[in-house]
């Protein structure tokens, strides 16, 4: 396998093993909600069966680019009904931030992706930036709906925080190659007859 085949094949184990834990968080909202926020139920509803679009297409697009789910899609299981749940009990805003902070880390690294993709895979890159347009969909309503409080600042970090966590660990540590894949060439180490004037 090249260095680029296995970038993608990162890049398919990353983004499915996200939504499965996607799915978990909204799953336990809906959960929660059922009895404390029926007026979320719709665009939680909504949003998760995206999510399970969104991890089927991942998971059938990982046979022809020989990858594989992550080994520990109970982390992310785990980890996203714990915090699906914690959420929710919050209260509502918490779940906006919730939904805000998750939606804009994937949305950075989806960026990234559709960016290496380009010219390598381009039915991958497409079928991504679909799925991004419908993210930042979530991530707009959520913005929108996200009332000022203390705690916001806080939970949407920590929030940012341990998805990054979850991801290094649940790769053990390949993430980190691909991100490095992934980063433009910096221009100082591109041949002199390269760099741009």
């Amino acid at each position: 396998m090249t260095p680029e085949q296995k970038t993608i094949s990162r890049i398919l184990k990353v983004n499915h093993a996200g939504e499965y834990g996607a799915i978990r968080i909204y799953r336990a909202q809906i959960f929660v909600s059922r009895h404390l926020h029926k007026d979320l139920l719709a665009f939680l509803e909504e949003t998760v069966s995206h999510e399970v679009d969104h991890c089927r297409m991942f998971r059938e697009a990982m046979a022809a680019r020989h990858s594989r789910p992550c080994y520990a899609m109970w982390l992310w299981g785990l980890g996203g009904y714990a915090l699906g749940l914690m959420t929710a009990i919050m209260g509502k805003n918490a779940i906006m931030v919730c939904t805000a902070a998750v939606e804009r880390t994937v949305h950075r690294h989806l960026e990234e992706q559709i960016d290496f993709l380009a010219g390598r895979d381009e039915a991958l890159k497409v079928a991504i930036a679909d799925i991004q347009a419908q993210e930042l969909g979530h991530l707009l309503h959520a913005e929108a709906h996200i009332r000022p409080g203390p705690l916001n600042r806080g939970l949407s970090s920590a929030i940012c925080v341990s998805t990054e966590v979850v991801i290094w660990l649940s790769t053990q540590g390949a993430v980190s190659r691909m991100q490095r894949a992934l980063s433009p060439l910096p221009q100082q180490s591109m041949p002199l007859g390269e760099r741009q004037p």
